[in-house]
C-alpha cells in the first residue's frame, strides 16, 4: 500500500515522502498514529499543493531575511559601559545586551541566541559580531563599545 508520511518515520522515510509499506503495518500503525495518509488522487494533489505553499513561504522569509540583513549592515550599535584603564570592559559585553540595544536603538528586535560573538568584547571600540537571520543567511553588525 502506498502511504504519504505526515510525520518523520524512523526507518520508513521522511515527512512528505511518498513510500510503499504492507497493508497491515499502514493500516494498524502508520494510519492509527495518524503518521501516514493513504496515497488517494486526493491526498497526493493535497500534498502537491502544501509542497507549493511551503516553497512560497520558504521564498519569502528568505527574501525578509535579506531585506533585514541589508538594513542591519548599514548601521551600527552603541553601547556605553564602564571601564577600567587602559579601556578595558569590567566584565565583557554579552550577547543578550547586544539584542537590547539593538531594539532601543535600530528598533529591531533580535533573538539574542541568533547573535554570534566569535571572541568576548572584553575593550572598548568597534568590532563586528554576526547575527544568524536565516539558515542561508547572516548579517554582520557593528558594535561600538565606549567608555561611560
Amino acid at each position: 500500500m502506498k502511504i504519504i508520511l505526515l510525520e518523520d518515520v524512523k526507518k520508513v522515510g521522511k515527512k512528505g515522502e511518498i513510500v510503499e509499506v504492507s497493508d497491515a503495518y499502514a493500516r494498524n500503525v502508520l494510519i492509527r498514529k495518524n503518521q501516514g495518509v493513504e496515497a488517494t488522487s486526493a491526498n497526493l494533489n493535497t500534498l502537491k499543493l502544501k509542497k507549493a505553499n511551503d516553497e512560497k513561504v520558504a521564498a519569502e522569509n528568505l527574501a525578509e531575511a535579506e531585506a533585514l540583513k541589508k538594513e542591519i549592515e548599514e548601521k551600527a550599535v552603541l553601547l556605553k559601559v564602564k571601564t577600567g584603564e587602559g579601556g578595558k570592559l569590567f566584565g565583557s559585553i554579552s550577547n543578550g545586551q547586544i539584542a537590547d540595544a539593538m531594539k532601543e536603538q535600530l528598533g529591531i528586535e533580535i533573538d539574542r541566541r541568533k547573535i554570534v560573538i566569535d571572541a568576548p568584547i572584553k575593550n572598548t571600540g568597534e568590532m563586528a559580531v554576526d547575527v544568524k537571520l536565516h539558515p542561508q543567511v547572516k548579517a554582520e553588525l557593528k558594535v561600538k563599545v565606549e567608555a561611560l
